[in-house]
């Protein structure tokens, strides 16, 4: 680990060592961030992995390639067509489904999996709604550790196998789940188990290279907003984090405006800000397709609104339907992502309609996830698809 690194309180300032597993502050209760004493100017490395390119902005003295399974330097893909229909002139999706698991979970799950690593844990654990749980069994079973993954009673079906195939200890947990992530972490530490859950410092740090390859993607040129999907608020903070990294050793002249983009039916982030609050509320009944950001207390959503506040960001909620819209609005770009993954585009283009964006601002949409995640979701468009004989071919294809 790096001398001039340590862990700081997102809420009042207190500092920690690096090798504090416990992610939350012992005073306020607030997440914990890696902070650094000192971010020099580099060269970023044309190749290698994740962790060798972005190793000078990461806490870890020397990368261990073994526990990487090539995840990060996803694309940066032109929505020109698209963009048009919206009114747009620059309209991106950073398709963070190209990682291993198909979702941008792998970047954070290989640095907090570094982080066990140099600390000689054996145990690692997660909380999760399915993303995150395939990622941590499949980085655990690299790593050759005793993985466990807790999930919600009433996940859905298809999202069991892809995460047992990788033979963890698999629990499906009945009871409240934002309840269940610090329930893990209590639990955790009695059992020696580390849980690498959605916002632990360690798992930001590796949120954050994907500002780091949008930075790089663009030349430098930052966008006017960047827009993500938003449920514990772990990678919102990670992205923010990687664009102020950024402007700090003078790579990006200026830091885009963060969009923290909530379903309607699970949104304490969104209308906390809305309302003025510096605090999150637990949401009683949370209920949206978008599953994988459908967390009732998000326990990093105090700090997402004190950045929003910081910087000038904007919180904006997405109904269901305009989630399925969205999704097949993007699968007609050539990018199939999971509901919560058509999010960003969902609030772009309420956004838009609403010309809270101009037609001249680059935007970024984080597509998190892969639609083959959440086959169940297609259940609800409506396709059209024709039987025909092959005597009666020719005139189905020209009719």
């Amino acid at each position: 680990m790096k001398k001039d690194a340590i862990l700081i309180c997102t809420g009042c300032g207190k500092e920690f060592p690096l090798n504090r597993i416990h992610p939350r502050c012992a005073g306020c209760n607030e997440p914990l961030e890696v902070a650094y004493g000192r971010l020099a100017p580099v060269e970023i490395p044309a190749r290698g992995t994740m962790l060798e390119r972005y190793g000078d902005f990461l806490p870890f003295s020397v990368p261990r390639r073994e526990i990487s399974l090539g995840e990060g330097n996803t694309p940066l893909l032109r929505a020109g067509a698209l963009a048009e229909e919206l009114g747009m002139l620059s309209l991106f999706f950073k398709n963070e489904t190209q990682n291993p698991t198909w979702s941008f979970k792998d970047r954070g799950t290989v640095t907090g999996l570094m982080h066990a690593v140099s600390l000689g844990i054996t145990k690692i654990g997660t909380v999760s709604t399915g993303n995150m749980a395939v990622s941590v069994a499949a980085y655990g079973a690299r790593a050759g550790l005793e993985t466990y993954v807790l999930v919600s009673k009433g996940i859905a079906e298809e999202k069991i196998a892809p995460i047992a195939i990788h033979g963890p200890r698999l629990l499906t947990v009945d009871g409240d789940y934002g309840e269940l992530y610090f329930r893990s972490i209590e639990v955790g530490e009695r059992r020696g188990i580390y849980f690498i859950n959605s916002d632990v410092p360690f798992r930001v740090e590796g949120s954050k290279t994907i500002a780091f390859e949008i930075c790089e993607q663009l030349a430098f040129q930052a966008p006017a907003y960047v827009v993500v999907p938003t449920s514990s608020g772990g990678n919102f903070r990670g992205i923010q984090k990687g664009f102020e990294e950024m402007h700090r050793v003078g790579a990006i002249d200026r830091l885009p405006r963060m969009i923290a983009a909530q379903a309607a039916g699970c949104a304490p982030i969104a209308t906390a800000f809305g309302r003025g609050g510096l605090t999150v509320e637990r949401v009683k009944e949370p209920r949206t397709i978008a599953h994988a950001i459908e967390n009732p207390f998000p326990p990093s959503g105090n700090q997402v609104l004190r950045k929003l506040r910081e910087h000038g960001g904007l919180a904006v909620t997405v109904t269901d339907e305009e989630i399925l819209a969205a999704q097949g609005l993007m699968a007609g770009t050539g990018i199939f992502g999971q509901p919560e993954g058509a999010v960003p585009l969902a609030a772009v283009k309420k956004l838009r309609a609403e010309n809270v964006l101009e037609p001249a601002d680059s935007v970024v949409c984080i597509v998190s996830g892969a639609g083959l995640k959440y086959m169940a979701a297609l259940r609800l468009h409506r396709f059209e698809v024709r039987g025909v004989s092959i005597e009666r071919l020719e005139e189905a294809l020209v009719g």
